[in-house]
């Protein structure tokens, strides 16, 4: 053991979806077109919003804030997945490793924020359509999305400072096609303990608090749809947050389903497929 550890370690190795030479180019054709679309998608939502007048609300504001946060999440992954299958290599320099950690960590927990700030907005907009305007001013909107970013900053630096106390062999292969947090932590060769137990405090405050908080404020439309006597009204208000409710259950159902089984060594390929869902399929 002592043999095969060296702090000097220079890079890792991402084994990504397959190593099978006929499956690289269906997988960088596949995920270059969702790449495309997620970018291209969400670039056009941020402009919609940004050029009328008429949808400069906050429920707008939180969906533009999301598409610029989506974009940067898959672009801290889906890039350099790309170039490896490109230039046929599977390296990432061990600078690169827990940089791609930090920012995938940011824009991870700032989407896992926004998402339960936009719970809260249509929450107050349904259950309180009197007092809206008044809650979820402008000032109170951006201090929402600026509180969600310095958490998720502080959050992410923390994980990442972790890291770098560890050791890791000489030669490190990381079962995944990104460098997530439990994989990495998972290769090193020195006590990890300290390790697991920020990584699930982290799951079960930033994990579950934002899902009760998301799970309260649904329970309460729900509650409020239920007492609208129209059938129209019952629609125009749910529809309101049909959308996001299943984005909500496809991140939170994939991404706690991946951290919640990282103690399982067999679930290593299952959980790089499992992320493509919260990574990728979610932002588009």
């Amino acid at each position: 053991m002592e043999g095969d550890n060296d702090t000097g370690i220079s890079e890792f190795l991402l084994l990504g979806l397959s190593e099978e030479p006929e499956l690289q180019n269906i997988i960088f054709g596949l995920f270059l077109c969702v790449y495309l679309i997620t970018v291209l998608g969400n670039l056009l939502i941020i402009l919609a919003v940004s050029s009328d007048s008429h949808l400069h609300t906050p429920m707008y504001f939180f969906l533009a804030s999301l598409s610029f946060v989506d974009i940067c999440f898959t672009s801290t992954t889906i890039p350099k997945m790309l170039w490896n299958i490109q230039t046929q290599s599977q390296v990432i320099t061990y600078a690169g490793c827990p940089t791609q950690m930090y920012f995938f960590l940011v824009f991870g927990a700032w989407d896992e924020f926004l998402l339960t700030v936009m719970a809260y907005d249509r929450f107050v907009a349904i259950c309180h359509p009197l007092h809206y305007t008044v809650i979820m001013n402008p000032r109170f909107c951006g201090l929402l999305v600026l509180v969600s970013w310095v958490i998720s900053v502080l959050n992410s630096l923390l994980h990442s400072l972790m890291v770098l106390r560890l050791s890791f062999r000489t030669k490190v292969e990381i079962p995944h096609f990104f460098c997530e947090l439990n994989q990495v932590v998972g290769q090193a060769c020195s006590d990890t303990f300290l390790n697991d137990m920020v990584m699930n405090s982290g799951i079960m405050l930033l994990g579950g608090a934002p899902l009760a908080g998301i799970l309260y404020s649904y329970s309460k439309i729900v509650s409020s749809i239920r007492r609208i006597s129209s059938a129209q009204g019952k629609y125009k208000a749910f529809s309101t947050c049909a959308s996001h409710l299943s984005v909500v259950s496809l991140f939170y159902c994939t991404g706690l389903g991946v951290y919640l089984s990282s103690a399982a060594p067999q679930s290593s390929h299952s959980s790089a497929v499992a992320s493509v869902m919260y990574t990728v399929v979610t932002p588009i």
